[in-house]
């Protein structure tokens, strides 16, 4: 579950809930919910107040709502102040950055490992700041991490891995506003700047099966060299305003198996947007 962007507005915690409710009434019962990130609407251009009410709703329907275990990557939109200018921070607040996120969801660190079912799950954290915007890649510290965590795992362990932003995407290539003369310019903000570098260190892992990331709200399916990567729409679909260039509120699904082999299916929950 990807992109949710909770707020008070347009229904979307009850939307949040009824995702989780469609999920969790399937015949073959849920046993993990992943998310990808941007769970709340923004608190990167937010103040305290605004930030402060997100999580809160975030909470609560979690708590009223979750009843399966849940694992959490940090997004864009879940950083607090990075734009000092529209959020009115000075980057001085203890909470400031992606403290308040860890904090709320109960995090160590921005990126962590951790097994289940036989598979280990690696959540990385794609946002680097970038003047009062952001980029994605893996700094020195985390690649090194991730590159430990791949030598460390057995080969015949597979390995899931879950960032925001996609590490490779078609998506982010289709935007006709990527167009640049004759040639598609894909910005950090939008696809992993590192992709190649990634791609390479993953290669050399074959038990790394499937990537996972959504930050884009649409929907694709890439297999390269070995491993799969899909972007997995979004739960809000067009931020609470209807389905996101053809793509509908939703969620996926993903059968996982011992022998590294998964089946992957996108679930719309059949949400109607609304005004409220």
């Amino acid at each position: 579950m990807t992109d949710i962007h909770i707020q008070p507005e347009r229904g979307a915690a009850k939307g949040f809930a009824e995702a989780l409710r469609h999920a969790q009434s399937l015949t073959d019962p849920v046993q993990l919910v992943l998310t990808g990130g941007d769970l709340i609407m923004d608190s990167f251009e937010a103040n305290a107040v605004r930030t402060t009410l997100q999580w809160a709703l975030w909470q609560t329907v979690c708590k009223e709502e979750c009843s399966a275990p849940i694992e959490h990557c940090l997004g864009n939109h879940d950083i607090w102040g990075w734009n000092k200018a529209r959020s009115g921070t000075t980057g001085d607040e203890r909470l400031w950055g992606k403290t308040w996120a860890r904090e709320v969801l109960g995090l160590d660190g921005d990126f962590h490992a951790f097994e289940r079912a036989g598979w280990k799950f690696l959540s990385l954290d794609s946002v680097r700041p970038l003047g009062d915007g952001y980029t994605a890649f893996l700094d020195e510290g985390q690649l090194e991490w991730l590159r430990g965590e791949l030598a460390r795992t057995p080969a015949t362990m597979p390995i899931l891995v879950v960032s925001h932003i996609p590490l490779l995407s078609v998506t982010a290539m289709c935007d006709p506003r990527r167009r640049d003369g004759n040639a598609v310019n894909v910005p950090g903000n939008l696809m992993h700047a590192d992709t190649g570098t990634i791609s390479d260190l993953f290669a050399a892992h074959p038990n790394v099966k499937l990537c996972l990331s959504g930050h884009m709200h649409l929907l694709d399916r890439v297999e390269w060299r070995g491993c799969t990567y899909i972007c997995d729409g979004a739960v809000s679909g067009s931020w609470w305003k209807g389905p996101h260039r053809g793509v509908p509120e939703g969620y996926g699904l993903i059968d996982l198996h011992d022998d590294g082999t998964f089946v992957w299916s996108y679930q719309p929950y059949g949400w109607v947007a609304r005004e409220e």
